[in-house]
């Protein structure tokens, strides 16, 4: 592009912006202040762009729609795998996009049109959502080999007393969270502290070098056992991740509804989850109660 028309286009951007983006002399051009903080939203937006394009160029060439999705770190990878393969088998003309998101992070995603289904923990504000059938994974417990609790069959959860306790960031999922802190204290379990930890070897190495204890389901449990931690199930089943699939009210076309069985199946088939919610549709809140 030649210069007058380059920077009459700087100028027009400018004045609909209200802010002088570039210091101009006769020897160099600059980024003012407010350039420099307006370029990362710039970058984003010609990314978006970028993907908006590909995405239309696909549709129009009869190749391939593109679907933006979303799963909970705490996914096993032979769930991803298997998700990923029954989507496959049932849209392969459809990109899938696939993110790794906790259930805070979708929520804004979703509210900023930029995910088009994931699956989410409950209890979570659905508002807006539509969602598909609720499962369970139930939760057992990590635990250092040779503490007194690891010799049972079975724990509970009153049996964690005098325990750290290795809990995935409340920002993460906040209603989530504050459950499960409630139903230790129900249970008879009060932490002494709270640590955070995401990923498998971090959450790992934390309830070794701490001798806390960390909730996890068997699927998700690793090599833990290999590494000086044991995993029993907890007495009576008290605490579980509830997933259910959701995408934006109104926008569950069939791509969405691919995901979403996709997504059940692979966690019944290779996570041990199972349905846990009346056949009849669900409102989940965003507090204790899973639905009304």
């Amino acid at each position: 592009m030649a210069q007058p028309p380059l920077s009459q286009r700087i100028q027009r951007l400018e004045r609909e912006l209200e802010v002088r983006l570039f210091d101009r002399t006769s020897r160099q051009v600059a980024l003012t202040k407010a350039g420099t903080l307006l370029l990362p939203e710039a970058r984003a937006l010609l990314v978006r762009a970028a993907s908006l394009h590909a995405a239309a160029r696909r549709i129009r060439d009869g190749e391939s729609g593109l679907l933006r999705a979303a799963l909970p770190p705490d996914i096993a990878s032979t769930t991803v795998a298997a998700l990923v393969g029954a989507f496959r088998e049932s849209c392969a003309t459809v990109e899938l996009e696939l993110h790794e998101l906790s259930t805070g992070e979708q929520l804004a995603r979703f509210a900023a049109r930029e995910l088009d289904v994931g699956l989410v923990q409950h209890p979570c504000d659905v508002t807006g959502l539509e969602l598909g059938p609720v499962l369970r994974r139930d939760l057992g417990v990590l635990l250092p080999r040779g503490v007194r609790a690891s010799g049972q069959s079975e724990v509970a959860l009153a049996a964690l007393s005098g325990h750290e306790l290795v809990l995935f960031p409340r920002a993460g999922s906040p209603a989530l969270y504050d459950e499960v802190l409630r139903t230790c204290a129900r249970g008879g379990y009060t932490p002494t502290a709270v640590r955070h930890g995401r990923g498998d070897s971090f959450v790992h190495g934390l309830v070794l070098s701490a001798s806390a204890v960390a909730f996890t389901p068997r699927d998700t449990k690793g090599d833990a056992t290999d590494s000086g931690l044991v995993w029993r199930p907890l007495a009576g089943n008290p605490l579980a991740w509830r997933h259910s699939v959701a995408w934006p009210q109104g926008h569950g076309d069939a791509a969405v509804h691919a995901f979403a069985d996709a997504a059940a199946h692979a966690l019944q088939s290779t996570a041990d989850a199972r349905p846990d919610a009346p056949a009849r549709p669900t409102h989940l809140r965003p507090a204790a109660e899973y639905w009304l």
